[in-house]
């Protein structure tokens, strides 16, 4: 299957999940993040702040930004740069796609992330991750190379297989619901 018919099928699969059932799917799935040892271990971890599309992440965001450093992306032209999540007050809409973002100054130090926690369109049980179509998490994740990467999805986000390119950045684990 083309990349594009995926990302369509998942779109519809997306509409047909009332919100109440995404957050509380997402709440599994946060749980089971939660539980994994690279998260309970890592200090600088990346994460991102939900569409509402997307595995629910703003109540986790909330949950640990306390314990751990932690960063969200911002989109900057066809990048993603890094900000630390200071609490909901550092909050503002990003420039291009109106998801919320971090205000703080960017975080340049790449190499101390540990952990990202990625969102994605489709995922297959190899690790292999399908984004929107931009590429921005693949330049990101080739340039975080000591950190555990780990991608969230709802069960019909799971494919068998998935069209995958050279440039593609694949998972250590995909959880799911």
């Amino acid at each position: 299957m083309e990349k594009a018919e995926v990302r369509k099928q998942i779109r519809e699969l997306k509409r047909a999940v009332p919100p109440a059932e995404k957050l509380r799917r997402s709440e599994l799935i946060m749980r089971q993040v939660e539980a994994q040892p690279e998260f309970q271990h890592s200090h600088v971890a990346l994460l991102y702040w939900s569409m509402a599309d997307e595995v629910q992440t703003h109540s986790f965001v909330e949950r640990w930004y306390k314990q751990k450093t932690l960063l969200l992306p911002c989109v900057d032209g066809d990048d993603l740069r890094l900000r630390q999540y200071t609490g909901p007050e550092c909050m503002v809409a990003g420039e291009q796609f109106g998801i919320g973002e971090p205000s703080g100054p960017e975080w340049t130090d790449l190499q101390a992330v540990d952990f990202i926690m990625v969102p994605g369109v489709a995922f297959d049980h190899n690790g292999n991750r399908m984004g929107r179509g931009r590429g921005f998490y693949d330049r990101l994740l080739k340039s975080t190379p000591n950190a555990v990467k780990i991608g969230v999805a709802y069960n019909f986000q799971m494919l068998d297989t998935i069209p995958v390119e050279p440039h593609d950045v694949s998972m250590n684990l995909v959880i799911h619901d």
